[in-house]
């Protein structure tokens, strides 16, 4: 499928972070039929018990897959929101040290709400996670005292992906 745009990273976050060491470092792209995808690995340093990743790090990565979903279909980054719910199903162990695609796609979009179903799949296309995550829209100024987006959000790095077989 084809890709629309890269998505900004920022520097700190747990899954999109570039800054930080322990951090997933995920990039992630708007596809064409507006759900967002990245490709991307665990590490061990993800783990709970050996060669499984820890259920928490699975269920930020499809909480981070929600907001950035609704980037995706609107086609701008401007839209903040915070988790008012996520409804996470592991349906099998998610590996570390393999890549992995996570998707997302809005199912409901409102004023005040986006409601978006994402997923966690291996390489051959089993789904190993899958959650419904549900955002309350608001500006980042209300979310947290001080914060600039740009500041934050400072990192677009092109890498030359065009396609991503789903």
């Amino acid at each position: 499928m084809k890709v629309i745009a890269k998505q900004r990273n920022s520097r700190m976050c747990a899954i999109c972070g570039l800054d930080n060491e322990y951090g997933v470092r995920a990039p992630f792209y708007s596809m064409e039929d507006g759900s967002v995808v990245t490709l991307f690995e665990y590490r061990p340093e993800h783990q709970s018990y050996p060669g499984r990743v820890h259920g928490g790090l699975i269920a930020a990565m499809l909480d981070e897959l929600g907001l950035r979903g609704l980037w995706a279909k609107e086609g701008k980054e401007d839209v903040w929101g915070v988790t008012t719910s996520l409804e996470t199903k592991y349906r099998k162990p998610v590996p570390y040290g393999e890549q992995l695609l996570g998707r997302g796609e809005v199912v409901k979009n409102s004023p005040h709400f986006v409601t978006v179903h994402a997923t966690i799949s291996a390489k051959g296309g089993a789904v190993l996670a899958e959650g419904t995550s549900v955002y309350l829209k608001l500006p980042v100024s209300k979310i947290a005292d001080g914060v600039d987006y740009h500041e934050e959000m400072c990192y677009l790095v092109e890498d030359g992906v065009t396609e991503i077989d789903l």
